[in-house]
């Protein structure tokens, strides 16, 4: 996912201060980078939950005994700052262990600089498929549900829908590519007969909405397939709703649930896409209800799914650590295979065949509620019950 740089904040230089004091031996650091600057809407909630992590984690007596700190910097969105500043949280902090960053193509860079200098790594939020196979090495896990099990929780939905002609519309980098190439193929399998009569692929942040919704319009698709995300999500939904791009047209649309991306749309939201998201305000579970309870208790404020992902980070890593016994790097890497960690959407295991994490997303879709987007006809996909097997990834990852 790349960086908007209009959008680029003063604020959030210097993240959890209080979090990256200088350590001790009492303490055990885990260093963290991430887009706070490119992706706010996200990292911002995320760096929330961070804290929020960290703080019930230490009041409870911390791991191993010993107080956890985050050391948090923002990675620049690029790769190469990424691998930089990566190298510098080893190095000048002196930390093996690290997480974070939010951008597939900056994970992969990060992916391979923990791969060269043999640091662990827990990817966040990067979603390309190839962070965990293609590229994927013996120091890399990650968290978040990958562009090939989102693309396949929306499935059922798609097929169901039964439209041959697609129009696809992505940003044009790692993260987009993957959820179409995804698509393609999974609907191919599904339904040979399926047609892909325009692919509209705008680089990140640079979307003409008009000229995407012209092409749709002039290809006649039955139906959309949809990757775009935040401001230019905003962008292609506004002109599409003013040209009755989407009417009569079944839409499914990765991620547009999100309460980060679904809730600025405000009244423009497109009622009746299926998406993927996060309805905080409707999940009823007790893990849910007592980290929902917590965090508004905490911020005066609703979850957004970044500030999920950053408490589970916090929450994934102080259990690694715990099971290993020790934050030595190999015992670290051998700990997170088939670690099962509890979070707010229920417990989920770290898989040893591909370094992914089952924890799942909700699928429904959108609709208007006192004048407000949410999700509506959801449930919750296991990402267990969606991921290939062990035997399948083996052709799917290196071997090491």
């Amino acid at each position: 996912m790349n960086t908007w740089k209009a959008l680029i904040p003063l604020a959030g230089v210097a993240i959890v201060a209080s979090l990256t004091t200088a350590s001790a031996q009492g303490t055990i650091k885990i260093g963290e980078l991430n887009s706070y600057k490119g992706a706010p809407a996200f990292l911002d909630p995320y760096k929330r939950g961070i804290e929020l992590a960290v703080e019930e984690i230490n009041a409870a007596g911390g791991v191993l005994g010993k107080k956890l700190e985050f050391v948090i910097r923002d990675d620049g969105a690029t790769p190469g700052d990424a691998v930089r500043v990566a190298e510098e949280l080893v190095t000048r902090e002196g930390t093996n262990l690290i997480a974070g960053t939010f951008f597939s193509n900056v994970g992969l860079a990060v992916t391979e600089f923990a791969g060269k200098k043999q640091v662990f790594f827990l990817a966040a939020e990067p979603l390309t498929d190839k962070i965990t196979w293609q590229n994927g090495n013996k120091f890399t896990y990650r968290l978040r549900s990958s562009t090939y099990m989102q693309v396949a929780m929306l499935m059922p939905d798609i097929v169901a829908a039964k439209k041959k002609r697609w129009a696809l519309v992505y940003p044009n980098f790692e993260y987009g590519q993957s959820a179409v190439e995804n698509f393609k193929a999974m609907l191919k399998k599904q339904q040979p007969d399926v047609e892909f009569v325009t692919e509209q692929a705008p680089p990140l942040g640079k979307v003409d909405a008009g000229a995407i919704a012209q092409a749709i319009d002039d290809a006649k698709p039955d139906a959309i397939f949809n990757v775009l995300f935040g401001p230019d999500l905003s962008k292609f939904v506004r002109e599409g709703n003013t040209r009755d791009t989407f009417k009569n047209r079944f839409v499914a649309s990765l991620l547009s649930g999100e309460p980060e991306y679904l809730d600025p749309l405000k009244d423009e939201a497109p009622v009746g896409w299926v998406v993927t998201g996060y309805p905080w305000y409707a999940i009823n579970t007790p893990e849910h209800k007592k980290f929902l309870d917590a965090y508004q208790k905490k911020f005066n404020d609703y979850p957004r799914l970044g500030s999920l992902v950053g408490y589970v980070i916090v929450k994934s890593m102080a259990a690694g650590i715990t099971k290993a016994g020790s934050t030595d790097t190999a015992k670290v890497v051998a700990a997170f295979n088939g670690l099962k960690v509890d979070s707010p959407f229920g417990p989920f295991t770290y898989r040893g065949s591909d370094h992914q994490a089952t924890m799942g997303a909700y699928v429904g879709k959108i609709a208007m509620k006192d004048g407000k987007p949410i999700m509506v006809d959801f449930k919750y996909v296991d990402g267990a019950d969606v991921l290939p097997s062990d035997d399948e990834v083996k052709k799917l990852r290196p071997a090491e």
